[in-house]
């Protein structure tokens, strides 16, 4: 039978007069990988931080493996592993010396410290560069690296706060590789990002925006509840006067940039494609290509946040 790894309950913080998380709660089921999301400043960080024992909430309540997360935060930091945005390492200390330390923070004897570290190594594809110093290492090694000092003592519970933030797409792929690996073996990973497309690789994920939750649920189950008309790609010379163009439009469920195209979404496709080719050629934008895609998260969250502002 499957157990909460994680129960928050109304949590809360506010910062004077400003409510960073607002009474938010969800379950976080053992073994699973469940993504939290939203944009900078929404909220993902702080949250994280009162899971950890890191930050005390102002109300409410959350159980982490057992632990309260305020009143038993000294049980609670032993027994999670918690691996930060900044990476939590030290650079001018060498990659066998930033393991040897973690481990002596999570109390390993030398021993198990010299059998962990050489998965870590493993892991992070380090071999043969222990003696390196860490500030010298690429973006995704030093990821894999803090990744192995975050898990040094085998926690059941992980915490990863914007772990592929700022490392090359190749490097991203092959640390989800690492975050899948440890869902397998039945650790639960909680991981924060504002990449809406990792989120696809969650089994469960709650999207957050001004502190609140705004939506919760699987990645399929979101599209397929929020998601109700066809989304069209819009290849164009000129998105963002496509976009002013197309603002307002009622036939438009819904409009957002998407890299260097554009997103419609629209009731019925054939019909939506000639509406948005007249209306383009009417001001004189060019349309190169009009394909329908499959709704994205991201789709889903814009569609949220223009819902709310309605």
């Amino acid at each position: 039978m499957q157990t909460n790894a994680v129960e928050v309950e109304g949590l809360t913080k506010v910062f004077g007069d400003f409510t960073a998380v607002d009474r938010i709660s969800f379950r976080v089921q053992q073994g699973e990988i469940f993504g939290f999301l939203g944009p900078n400043g929404a909220g993902k960080s702080t949250t994280i931080r009162m899971l950890c024992g890191l930050l005390e909430p102002t109300e409410g309540r959350a159980l982490v493996g057992g632990f309260d997360a305020a009143g038993e935060a000294d049980e609670l930091k032993r027994n999670i592993g918690y691996m930060s945005q900044k990476f939590s390492l030290y650079e001018d200390l060498t990659v066998e010396e930033n393991i040897r330390f973690f481990g002596g923070v999570y109390g390993l004897g030398k021993a198990r410290v010299k059998e962990r570290q050489e998965w870590v190594v493993e892991m992070a594809g380090l071999k043969g560069r222990e003696k390196s110093l860490t500030g010298t290492l690429s973006g995704g090694w030093k990821q894999r690296l803090a990744l192995g000092c975050a898990i040094i003592h085998e926690p059941r519970i992980v915490f990863l706060d914007e772990p592929t933030s700022g490392v090359d797409p190749v490097s991203r792929r092959r640390f989800w590789d690492l975050i899948n690996t440890l869902s397998e073996s039945g650790v639960t990973v909680m991981v924060t990002t504002h990449y809406l497309d990792e989120a696809e690789y969650c089994n469960n994920i709650v999207m957050i925006n001004a502190g609140g939750i705004v939506a919760a649920g699987g990645p399929k189950e979101l599209k397929e509840r929020h998601i109700d008309y066809r989304i069209l790609e819009i290849h164009a010379d000129d998105p963002i006067s496509a976009m002013a163009a197309l603002q307002g439009k009622p036939w438009v469920r819904e409009l957002s940039i998407f890299g260097i195209y554009l997103h419609v979404g629209v009731a019925d496709a054939k019909e939506g494609e000639a509406l948005i080719r007249r209306e383009l050629s009417a001001q004189g934008l060019a349309v190169t290509r009009v394909e329908t895609v499959a709704p994205s998260l991201e789709d889903v969250f814009v569609r949220l946040l223009t819902e709310k502002e309605e």
